[in-house]
């Protein structure tokens, strides 16, 4: 097994997926309005089990990987969403990210500081160069929660993908080290808590 870490904020702890967390990650995942914006159309016990057990070997920061990270809430130690690091395999000083949260959590800020924690561990920890998101064009939520951050928006990618049967829009947004080091003060940095 890989030496696995939390990643703690003020309210939530970032931590490795575990078996007891399926039911928790199908309760979200499974809406349709979670859904709508993500991969999957379903996501049932099996597919949740599926991601779990897939992410037991994973090593951070090998190249072409994702690392899916649980969202806790200090407060219930329930599970709240999760939170993906993509280690990318043509340029392994960047890393795309993806946020998944409980609607029930949502516009409280939980979103914005687990991506802050895991912003404070890619280039604070990893060093790695930038950081990028891609947003679906009809999700202004996540559009303003990635400006927010300090990201910025460096593309519109009109009707370039076939997604879940029809043309779809995505904007780019991405953040350098240097920009996150001039904004670091603004974010209390996460405990990095190796297991």
């Amino acid at each position: 097994m890989p030496d696995q870490f939390e990643l703690r904020s003020s309210r939530l702890c970032l931590r490795w997926l575990r078996p007891d967390d399926a039911a928790a990650i199908v309760g979200y995942r499974s809406l349709p309005e979670v859904a709508r914006f993500q991969s999957w159309d379903s996501f049932e016990l099996a597919d949740a089990v599926r991601l779990i057990e897939s992410q037991a070997a994973i090593v951070p920061n090998t190249p072409g990987t994702w690392l899916q990270l649980a969202i806790v809430s200090h407060a219930t130690g329930t599970v709240i969403g999760d939170c993906g690091i993509h280690f990318r395999a043509d340029e392994p000083h960047q890393v795309e990210l993806g946020i998944t949260l409980a609607p029930s959590h949502q516009g409280q800020g939980y979103a914005a500081e687990a991506l802050e924690a895991v912003l404070g561990y890619v280039f604070g920890t990893l060093h790695k160069h930038r950081a990028s998101a891609t947003i679906d064009a009809d999700n202004p939520a996540a559009s303003r929660l990635f400006r927010r951050l300090g990201f910025r928006q460096e593309a519109h990618l009109i009707e370039h993908v076939w997604f879940k049967g029809a043309w779809g829009s995505e904007f780019l947004f991405a953040m350098l080290q240097r920009e996150w080091r001039t904004q670091e003060l603004a974010f209390p940095e996460a405990e990095v808590l190796v297991m």
